[in-house]
């Protein structure tokens, strides 16, 4: 529980609308797996009340969770020194995904770099 309060419930609460600063591979990657469980659980709710409420559901999910994912995810770029503007590469069908999913997989760099502050 401890985790969940750390990695996921820490960043949409102190971190919703923060593109600046640094994420580390574990931060950015625990707060996925936590966005994927609720993710699964709102779709088995979903499923059991039917394909409109998951519908909804999942939409206000998704919606809520935009900015905090769309934040980790240019500050987990910043720790790999690199812009957050390299996040828009996932806009480039299959080969865009494959490029961010490399970025984040990388060990961070260390010491200040240019584009956390």
């Amino acid at each position: 529980m401890n985790a969940v309060k750390t990695y996921f419930i820490d960043v949409v609460k102190n971190h919703y609308f923060d593109f600046k600063g640094r994420a580390t591979r574990q931060q950015y990657w625990m707060y996925i797996l936590f966005y994927f469980i609720l993710s699964v659980v709102i779709g088995i709710i979903g499923a059991i009340l039917g394909d409109t409420v998951r519908g909804i559901l999942s939409g206000l999910l998704n919606l809520a969770l935009l900015l905090p994912t769309l934040g980790i995810g240019v500050r987990r770029l910043h720790d790999t020194d690199r812009s957050g503007w390299w996040f828009l590469v996932g806009l480039v069908p299959f080969i865009g995904g494959l490029v961010l999913l490399v970025f984040f997989c990388l060990p961070g760099t260390e010491g200040e770099n240019r584009f956390s502050k």
